[in-house]
């Protein structure tokens, strides 16, 4: 004898994700930031060995808190890669962000994560000093 499963015949709805039901900008405006002092070492190095995301850390270096928007960066990447590498730096602690209407700025956390990681963004930031320096004509 074939004995075919129940199906779910339940009146009752699934539970739905929490964010299911809200707005993209209600979402937003819950970003999860991480204190530096909470990122590991491995975590910190990974989100600043790409040279995307380390061209957004010399670039908000160079700046005032909060001036700079998400789609102000001249990056070689599509929109949906560059809310990743935003998204990348937040989850380690290097930068802050916050909505102000339809903007997403930016801060730089340079004091707290300099605390956590003594020297690492220093290394950063000396990288285009460095590179700009060297030529092909120094080499052997």
């Amino acid at each position: 004898m074939n004995v075919r499963p129940e199906s779910n015949t339940s009146s009752t709805p699934p539970p739905r994700p929490a964010d299911e039901g809200r707005t993209q900008s209600q979402r937003a405006r819950n970003l999860s930031h991480v204190h530096p002092a909470d990122v590991t070492l491995n975590d910190a190095l990974t989100a600043l060995a790409d040279p995307v995301r380390r061209t957004i850390v010399r670039e908000l270096a160079g700046g005032s808190d909060w001036t700079r928007a998400c789609g102000t960066f001249d990056l070689p990447v599509t929109k949906a890669t560059r809310s990743h590498h935003f998204a990348v730096l937040r989850q380690a602690g290097v930068i802050e962000q916050r909505d102000v209407g339809s903007r997403r700025l930016n801060r730089l956390r340079r004091p707290e994560f300099d605390a956590a990681f003594p020297g690492l963004l220093d290394l950063v930031l000396s990288e285009r000093r460095e590179s700009s320096h060297h030529s092909n004509t120094d080499r052997p």
